[in-house]
């Protein structure tokens, strides 16, 4: 048998034939959640047995792949039934139009960038984060530098594209969802993971985003590295001695400028996100390649 794919991901490929229907989602998201007990579970155990400084930063770093091995397995063990007889959808495909794969690279990263801004000033707007959540976040990205890289940098933008761009949406375009509605109902997934509004807010926002990216060019790696620079961008600047006592980028300009970063930031998503558009799509599941079972090649 040939092969119709190419790789690119090796492991994405093993989710091709999984494109999973509203039921299908639930079905996944009972997985998740049994991988976030797993994972919370294996994240206790560490400090008590390498003590509690280094034990709870190696117990974040193996919790977070944990949670989502048990969704991976079911995805890929459907996949693999599906794959003699259902065509299947890639999860990552790479049509970028005329604009090519650099052009929409730097693109994306510029428009993640400005949108993490003005979503930081919609995010102000909620009452102050109680003192609890604040050591929690702040415990993500105080500690080992290359520990909380490994985990804010490469494990979330991986596992959680995975899961909201790659599995929720790809399975709602590829069953008729609307467009908008499917890009948005994927976010609203994105934003609830993160189980804290402070967090949510931001989150729903830039997963509208990156869901239009999705859609427009059914790039993964595309969304993975938009995750990638607005995580690694909070890290930095978490790591800038000024920036320390930092809650919002009010704290960094004075009223009237903060306000006109904010409103230029708006622009500068907008023009990305129109410019995004004006890629073709080439059917009602976006630019989502299919691809055809073993038994009907």
């Amino acid at each position: 048998m040939r092969r119709t794919h190419k790789a690119n991901f090796d492991y994405l490929q093993h989710y091709t034939y999984f494109v999973p229907s509203v039921p299908e989602l639930m079905i996944l998201v009972l997985w998740f959640i049994a991988g976030a007990v797993l994972g919370n579970a294996v994240s206790a155990l560490f400090p008590l047995i390498m003590g509690k400084g280094a034990g709870m930063e190696v117990g974040m770093v193996v919790a977070y792949p944990v949670m989502f091995i048990p969704p991976m397995i079911y995805a890929s063990y459907r996949s693999r039934k599906n794959c003699l007889t259902r065509t299947g959808v890639k999860v990552d495909s790479g049509n970028f139009g005329k604009s090519g794969g650099l052009f929409c690279a730097v693109l994306a990263a510029v428009g993640t960038v400005s949108t993490s801004f003005w979503a930081d000033g919609v995010g102000s707007l909620l009452p102050e984060m109680p003192e609890f959540l604040k050591n929690i976040l702040e415990s993500m990205v105080s500690g080992n530098f290359l520990v909380n890289f490994l985990s804010v940098s490469i494990f979330a933008p991986v596992f959680e594209e995975w899961l909201c761009r790659g599995m929720v949406l790809r399975g709602l375009l590829s069953h008729n969802v609307r467009p908008g509605w499917a890009i948005v109902a994927s976010a609203l997934f994105f934003a609830v993971i993160h189980l804290n509004p402070w967090q949510a807010v931001p989150a729903f926002l830039m997963g509208c985003l990156f869901g239009l990216v999705y859609y427009r060019t059914g790039s993964l790696k595309l969304t993975m590295l938009m995750h990638f620079v607005n995580n690694t961008f909070a890290l930095v600047l978490s790591r800038v001695p000024a920036l320390e006592e930092m809650e919002s980028f009010k704290d960094i300009f004075p009223a009237p400028l903060y306000y006109v970063v904010i409103g230029c930031s708006v622009i500068v998503t907008v023009l990305v996100a129109l410019k995004f558009r004006q890629i073709e799509v080439k059917g009602g599941q976006g630019n989502l390649d299919e691809v055809p079972g073993l038994f009907e090649q």
